[in-house]
């Protein structure tokens, strides 16, 4: 089938990996790609550094341009909210009402970011997930010194934090576990980020947040769970993010549980498939349904999605592909890059190996039922980081991946 609608809802890195590929692998119908913010793809990972900063402007953000869009004859809906989806039918009702029926469907919308309630008309508090929230809060950064807490000190918490103290602000940061990223990187790497961020001089708390304090309209502070009050003169919320499904859950055959729920080729239900941050998929290697919010693995996912809906719809000759990569990450923060392969969440153990502390060079493995899935590495050479990929990328025996481990960072 090359006729008929393919319809990728979520105009975001994944959406727009997956119009690009569904062109390449064949698809001469009508293809359309919806998102629900005005703006034309961009890149996200800029939005908590270069953007923040005000190192970079948001034209630099863009991932393609209207001429380039242009070559792929979309059918382009932007400022467009799809509010629900028939899987038996594959019909995507959009919030004006037009029914789109499709011969295939492609969910890439991602994730929206946690707030709090009756926080909607204080000014001063931001969340950091869209282009205009960061426009928002970097318009802020801009201005002269002043008190900051950010309340999250997962990644990107992390990174809000670095940038807003580089730029000379009094930064607090607020996390209910007591080291930097800890959930994600273990003891180790959580030790060190927590020293980086005390030598510039950020205040780290540790406590659940209860409330945002107000006056007259305005943020002037947080309180947290042990009692203490912090006082702000802005509020970043980074308390967690949540997979973009409501407009999927009146369709009870779709698994919108923590993502929708895929197969390993990335297929919720026949000729619907999803990617990026919003798919929670099987992968083989690791015997388990993952969900992974990282940048690369939003665009190798979209690819695989958009290959394998063609396969089902007969476009190509191919066959369905399981996907599974070997994920990767990075952070940056205060010049310090963290970069990481495999699966670090959910480690039932992890090994840390400390090879300069004043250069803050640190490796780790990290490992679930006596397999190794997930390494880390900051401060190394990037020859050295990418040698790393090879120590986790099938999950193998704890002790094997531990001496290649050792090996590649010739610390034996």
């Amino acid at each position: 089938m090359t006729d008929g609608r393919i319809a990728v809802v979520g105009a975001s890195a994944a959406g727009l990996a997956a119009v690009e590929a569904l062109r390449r692998g064949g698809w001469t119908g009508t293809l359309t790609l919806i998102g629900d913010e005005p703006h034309l793809p961009y890149d996200r990972p800029p939005l908590s550094k270069q953007l923040l900063s005000g190192d970079w402007q948001a034209d630099r953000l863009g991932l393609r341009t209207e001429v380039q869009l242009d070559t792929l004859d979309l059918d382009l809906r932007l400022g467009t909210r799809a509010t629900a989806l028939d899987a038996a039918t594959r019909t995507v009702t959009l919030a004006d009402g037009e029914r789109l029926e499709c011969a295939g469907v492609i969910v890439a919308t991602g994730v929206r970011a946690r707030t709090l309630p009756g926080l909607a008309d204080v000014a001063g508090v931001h969340t950091l997930r869209t282009l205009d929230d960061a426009l928002g809060l970097q318009t802020w950064l801009s201005g002269a010194p002043r008190r900051l807490v950010v309340a999250g000190n997962g990644v990107l918490g992390c990174e809000a934090a670095a940038v807003a103290r580089e730029l000379g602000h009094e930064v607090t940061l607020v996390g209910r576990d007591p080291l930097p990223m800890h959930r994600l990187v273990g003891d180790g790497t959580g030790t060190l980020l927590a020293a980086e961020h005390e030598r510039h001089g950020v205040r780290m708390l540790t406590g659940g947040l209860e409330a945002v304090e107000t006056a007259d309209g305005h943020v002037t502070g947080v309180r947290l769970t042990d009692g203490s009050a912090p006082a702000a003169d802005t509020v970043l919320l980074a308390i967690g993010s949540e997979p973009a499904v409501d407009w999927l859950r009146a369709d009870a055959a779709l698994d919108t549980a923590d993502g929708l729920r895929c197969d390993e080729f990335c297929a919720a239900a026949p000729g619907i498939y999803a990617a990026g941050d919003v798919a929670r998929w099987y992968h083989p290697g690791h015997g388990r349904h993952l969900r992974i919010e990282h940048r690369m693995n939003a665009t190798e996912q979209a690819m695989a999605a958009a290959r394998n809906l063609l396969a089902e719809l007969g476009t190509t000759e191919d066959e369905r592909r399981p996907f599974t990569p070997v994920p990767y990450f990075w952070s940056d923060q205060y010049g310090m890059k963290l970069q990481a392969y495999g699966v670090l969440a959910g480690a039932d153990r992890t090994e840390t190996v400390l090879l300069d502390k004043e250069q803050r060079q640190v490796a780790a493995l990290y490992g679930r039922d006596g397999l190794a899935t997930g390494v880390l590495a900051a401060g190394l050479p990037p020859r050295q980081i990418r040698g790393l990929r090879a120590v986790i990328a099938t999950p193998g025996p704890w002790e094997e991946a531990h001496a290649a481990l050792r090996t590649a960072l010739g610390a034996e």
